[in-house]
């Protein structure tokens, strides 16, 4: 079986590609994979992956009418006519898009060329180019059921799947968990992530919160801070005497959900997937940008009291120490945001997606 994947250029789009593509790999066996990359993943080096490699120079144009944008385009031609060069070449059974701008011409074209193809959307919001595509994709997979309401296409081409995880991403005992960051039992442990590329922002308020929170002394942070923060972060709690373990990014991201009480988190479409997966309780800040994408994917969590939300415009450290001293001053409501967990269920989308790519290209063979 021959699969090209394409995906966009942020952690929320390469992570559920990856996964799935971990899970494709046991279930087929004699497997050949062609990614296809933005250009701006250069640094994951995954050219060492085993698969074939390719990266694609687009970028998303502006409003304006101006020479950047003609080069813009310029580069988005480019693309299209080496994906259709890739097509050719490699003749995939499947074409398999996970949304932005990059997806456009491989998932388009492949449509063009009669190839089977499947887009799969991480967000409860679709994105411009998934919305524009699940108009010509064979299947559309969705990570939430809300997704429908936004998709005006047949239901039949919809499936919900969830959000491909990676293979890291399973429960560990928390006991184990704990360990692994020195942490003891008796204290409450605050996960802090920014997203991918962390958040000043959220890195500043939560630090300035924590240090003027009353119940500091009986709390242990997992702060990841991303490369710039990092150094500052880490003094700044030795100097405030609170026990932190800083990092600018986390691999065994399984031993930190599996440890922590509480989440302070961005909601991109990944970490809502995965807090659900871990049962976690969260304060939920969206990115407000990119059409308030994860405000909608936060409200997932919100209406089942699941979480709470502060938007950042409203952020700053004395919301964040209010509404994490309100919490943490009552273990009960933490509890009872667990106990609203029972029922909701993030299962690896991993498995479902797979078996769906394999479906359609036996049905292409």
């Amino acid at each position: 079986m021959k699969v090209l994947v394409v995906t966009g250029s942020s952690g929320g789009h390469i992570f559920p590609a990856l996964g799935f593509l971990d899970t494709l790999k046991e279930k087929s066996k004699a497997l050949e994979v062609f990614l296809l990359l933005p250009k701006k993943n250069l640094e994951l080096h995954l050219e060492n992956s085993g698969y074939q490699v390719q990266y694609l120079g687009v970028s998303s144009p502006s409003k304006k009418l101006s020479l950047e944008n003609f080069a813009k385009l310029a580069h988005f031609l480019r693309a299209s006519v080496l994906c259709a060069k890739i097509l050719l070449r490699f003749n995939p059974d499947v074409v398999v898009g996970f949304g932005s701008l990059t997806s456009l011409p491989a998932v388009s074209l492949a449509w063009l060329m009669r190839i089977s193809t499947v887009i799969h959307e991480q967000n409860v919001v679709p994105g411009r180019a998934n919305r524009l595509l699940a108009y010509f994709a064979d299947k559309t997979a969705i990570s939430f059921p809300q997704t429908r309401d936004y998709l005006k296409i047949s239901p039949k081409r919809i499936v919900l799947t969830g959000n491909p995880l990676r293979k890291e991403i399973f429960r560990v005992e928390k006991e184990e968990a704990l360990r692994f960051f020195g942490f003891s039992r008796d204290k409450l442990t605050i996960l802090i992530m920014g997203g991918s590329q962390a958040s000043e922002r959220i890195n500043a308020a939560f630090l300035k919160a924590v240090i003027d929170i009353p119940q500091k002394n009986n709390l242990q942070v997992i702060h990841l801070a991303g490369k710039k923060d990092f150094s500052r972060l880490e003094e700044e709690y030795k100097k405030a005497g609170i026990l932190a373990r800083v990092f600018a990014f986390l691999e065994e991201m399984r031993y930190a959900y599996s440890a922590a009480d509480l989440a302070v988190s961005r909601a991109g479409a990944v970490s809502i997937s995965e807090l659900i997966f871990f049962k976690l309780p969260g304060i939920i800040i969206p990115y407000p940008y990119a059409y308030q994408h994860q405000l909608k994917n936060a409200r997932v969590l919100e209406k089942d009291n699941l979480a709470i939300i502060i938007e950042e415009s409203k952020l700053d450290s004395g919301v964040l120490k209010n509404t994490m001293e309100a919490l943490l001053s009552s273990p009960e409501r933490l509890a009872e945001m667990r106990r609203s967990y029972e029922g909701k269920t993030m299962n690896h989308g991993n498995e479902l997606l797979a078996e769906e790519v394999i479906s359609l290209a036996a049905y292409e063979n």
